[in-house]
């Protein structure tokens, strides 16, 4: 077989192990509120997820199509393929690092970081990569979070004066049936931006290996394996991060859980729509923080969400040292 279509293939297999492990890894923040509360059951609450999460990255391509032009240009690297493939490799095993220590790290980071490390490190400078498509990416992974943490507070504000003359409890019993409905918009929304950025950096490889024309779109068969990919992840769900969202950060009642929902969904749906992946992760995790800094900021573990927002920045530097060093042992064995 010919070394470039194995290392198309290769890319696509390891492509979709990402969507898989981004699937399980993530999709804690999707459904953890709901969890917490028991509005739904866990395995009910996943599989709805999952299925919403593929009818999301089933929906759009903008994000991923933005991707495959504002990281990198694959023409100006010398064996474009195998620097993605290094790239990918290097994110399933950061993925896989903070999932084991159930920590809900940025896959998002991971991926970009990744692919950006592979890439410089096969040039030798840091001149490959496109530095104003590459800044616009880190702004929007920088200040979505900050974005939805606003958003998180002002929602729940909000929500606190409208039902400020009704009991707690009813108000809860009221928005449980309510949480469904947000945490399946929460998993769509999730499908509908992290999906994409591996349907992005496979047709990135296919276009550097000659596969796909410059100008080319994502081809629907790329589209459908990333959404499928992703879902089958979510399927399996992960419990280890579900707890971490949903319990360690604050305690998570209905109405917190919704306005929560509401804050990340809507942060998140308006980067696809303006086509600008940002972490769900992050989007989600710091609406939660919003939500219960509003409520009573002594409910917040800030200590937990230090740790968050210490993951949150290694992830991409550590990411792209990762796929720096895959590279260079790689490239001495194959190249």
């Amino acid at each position: 077989m010919d070394m470039v279509i194995l290392v198309t293939l290769l890319i696509v297999i390891v492509g979709l192990a990402f969507d898989f492990i981004n699937g399980f890894h993530d999709i804690a923040n999707a459904v953890a509120t709901c969890i917490s509360t028991r509005a739904l059951k866990p395995r009910v609450a996943i599989l709805m997820a999952a299925v919403m999460n593929f009818l999301g990255a089933i929906s759009f391509t903008g994000v991923a199509e933005a991707l495959t032009k504002d990281i990198v240009d694959p023409f100006a690297l010398d064996h474009g393929e195998f620097v993605v493939l290094c790239g990918l490799v290097a994110a399933v095993i950061w993925n896989l690092m903070t999932w084991v220590i159930g920590m809900p790290s940025s896959s998002s980071h991971a991926l970009i970081g990744a692919i950006a490390g592979a890439s410089v490190a096969s040039a030798g400078h840091f001149s490959v990569l496109n530095y104003s498509g590459f800044t616009t990416i880190i702004i929007a992974l920088i200040i979505s979070p900050i974005i939805g943490f606003g958003v998180g507070f002002s929602i729940y504000s909000l929500f606190k004066w409208l039902f400020r003359n009704k009991k707690r409890v009813k108000t809860n019993r009221q928005f449980r049936l309510a949480q469904i409905g947000t945490a399946a918009l929460q998993a769509y929304a999730h499908g509908t931006n992290d999906a994409q950025k591996t349907m992005g950096v496979i047709t990135l490889a296919l276009i550097a290996s000659g596969f796909l024309k410059e100008t080319a779109g994502v081809p629907f068969w790329v589209q459908f394996l990333c959404a499928l990919s992703m879902a089958v992840g979510s399927s399996v769900g992960g419990y280890r991060i579900i707890k971490t969202v949903g319990t360690k950060i604050m305690r998570i009642e209905p109405v917190t859980g919704v306005a929560a929902d509401i804050s990340s969904l809507s942060v998140i749906m308006t980067a696809t729509l303006i086509h600008l992946p940002v972490s769900t992760t992050q989007v989600i995790d710091s609406s939660i923080m919003g939500v219960g800094t509003a409520n009573h900021k002594k409910e917040v573990n800030w200590r937990t969400g230090k740790n968050m927002l210490l993951t949150w920045l290694i992830t991409l530097p550590s990411a792209a040292i990762l796929a720096a060093i895959v590279y260079e042992l790689s490239a001495a064995v194959f190249l």
